[in-house]
């Protein structure tokens, strides 16, 4: 409904180790991986700025400072150096200075605990009682309106929290990812009764919409994160959808929603992460034509 609140707060878990890209993430957090010119992250943040987040509530580890510089004014070093640069200089500034006024940053140190779901525990007491975006830092949905738009959206219309999805694209998806199942309200939008991660193939999986990119969720998921923390053995990862399963069945509405109209970019691993850049890179004015001429050289 219309009525609903709308999310002012997001929380990206950022404390993992990025240990599939190293050496490169030994002294770089893999959040900080550019897509060109312009980390992953930041990408992520603008377009939840652009659905009216105000707080952007980042969880971080050790070796991770260079997120919160990245997020802060330029140093005065930087703006001297691009100030000699005279007036060609002037549009970076303007860029570099925009970024610590996105929106309000607030950094947590994750607890010494593996999982997804503990960074929800690490911030419950920030969220009070509004509704919130929880979503990755590697991956993102291009997409118009955005991903975070059309949950939203369907959050407000349905009144529950809401898992966003794409449909599978590959037999290993079945694999890699999460799975939801349910009644389907209308194309693309699924009333969630079942959610299995890493089903391992298609016949085993409740439907073919990979759970992805983040969620719409609300505060009671923390009573049911507490739940699963206490149930489970000493040294297992604690998992949002541990949370989510608890809610299920205890009656709680869950949606599954299939973004729509977009492209989405899982640069968690080496190969994805290359599509990805090349994919950015071929779009932009400046540097998309000559690229595509340099790859018809290639002897592919």
């Amino acid at each position: 409904m219309a009525t609903t609140k709308r999310p002012t707060k997001a929380v990206i878990p950022a404390a993992g180790f990025g240990t599939r890209f190293l050496p490169q993430t030994k002294a770089m957090p893999k959040e900080m991986l550019p897509l060109v010119d312009k980390p992953i992250i930041q990408y992520i943040v603008e377009q939840l700025v652009a659905v009216g987040v105000k707080d952007i509530i980042l969880v971080t580890g050790q070796n991770k400072r260079s997120i919160e510089d990245h997020f802060d004014a330029p140093t005065q070093d930087l703006l001297t150096n691009l100030k000699m640069g005279g007036e060609k200089k002037k549009p970076l500034i303007e860029e570099v200075e925009a970024i610590a006024n996105l929106a309000n940053f607030i950094y947590v140190r994750q607890r010494p605990q593996y999982g997804n779901g503990i960074p929800l525990l690490d911030v419950e007491h920030l969220i009070g009682d509004e509704p919130f975006i929880y979503t990755w830092s590697d991956d993102l949905i291009v997409s118009e309106p955005s991903c975070f738009g059309q949950m939203i959206a369907a959050y407000q219309e349905f009144e529950a929290p809401v898992i966003c999805s794409v449909r599978a694209g590959s037999e290993s998806d079945f694999k890699q990812y999460g799975f939801t199942g349910g009644n389907e309200l209308r194309p693309g939008i699924i009333d969630v009764d079942a959610i299995i991660e890493k089903p391992g193939s298609r016949d085993a999986s409740p439907s073919d919409l990979v759970s992805c990119n983040g969620f719409v969720m609300t505060p009671d998921i923390f009573p049911y994160l507490h739940q699963a923390l206490e149930e489970i053995q000493p040294g297992d990862e604690l998992y949002c959808n541990d949370g989510l399963k608890r809610m299920l069945a205890d009656g709680q509405r869950l949606i599954a929603m299939e973004a729509q109209g977009g492209t989405w970019y899982d640069a968690g691993d080496k190969l994805a992460y290359l599509k990805t850049v090349v994919d950015f890179a071929l779009k932009r004015d400046d540097i998309g034509p000559a690229l595509r001429d340099y790859l018809k050289t290639l002897e592919l």
